[in-house]
């Protein structure tokens, strides 16, 4: 089993934030690939499938971004998994808007949920990277991180969505680069 994080902050006024496209990739996924309906569980709603061959626990957390690691630990322990099972989705202020990397470990790049997640289970979890640009200047960040997308954006949003939920089968077998190639590519189009 796969456990699928998407960061972000619950709650309505947070839906369109820059900062919750983690949670907006959760629900793409969970649509595309007809996972059952949303239960409320560790600290945070869950939705369980299959992509591919594999089995996927989608996991939003209910916690607030600095508190994410708690739900996320929960529901690894729940399950005796280790960091390897996990996959988290986040916002990255050092990739260009709508650009989708992938890697396992790293630093935090001042991300306060993966922060709280290093807390709760150390580093080594794999991290998709989703770019929302940097706004130029350090005072500008806060606000652009919590702020909504504009509406010029959001065709390509959909599109990157759209592209992550249909490469979603390369992501559960592991075939990172390929799946990261594959959005790129469908992002073209």
């Amino acid at each position: 089993m796969q456990i699928w994080t998407g960061l972000g902050n619950p709650g309505p006024q947070y839906a369109l934030h820059r900062h919750n496209v983690g949670f907006m990739v959760c629900d793409v996924v969970a649509e595309m690939h007809d996972f059952g309906s949303v239960q409320k569980k560790f600290s945070g709603w869950v939705q369980e499938g299959r992509i591919g061959t594999e089995k996927v626990l989608l996991l939003k957390p209910a916690t607030f971004m600095n508190e994410s690691g708690r739900a996320v630990g929960e529901a690894l322990r729940f399950y005796k998994l280790g960091p390897e099972a996990l996959t988290v989705f986040h916002d990255e202020l050092d990739l260009a808007p709508m650009k989708v990397k992938v890697r396992t470990g790293g630093g935090l790049a001042g991300h306060n949920g993966l922060r709280s997640i290093d807390q709760h289970i150390g580093p080594d979890f794999r991290r998709v990277r989703i770019g929302i640009g940097h706004p130029g200047h350090k005072d500008r960040v806060t606000g652009h991180v919590l702020g909504n997308y504009a509406k010029a954006e959001m065709d390509p949003l959909a599109d990157m969505l759209a592209a992550i939920g249909a490469e979603a089968d390369r992501l559960a077998a592991g075939e990172d680069e390929r799946f990261m190639s594959d959005v790129a590519m469908r992002q073209q189009d």
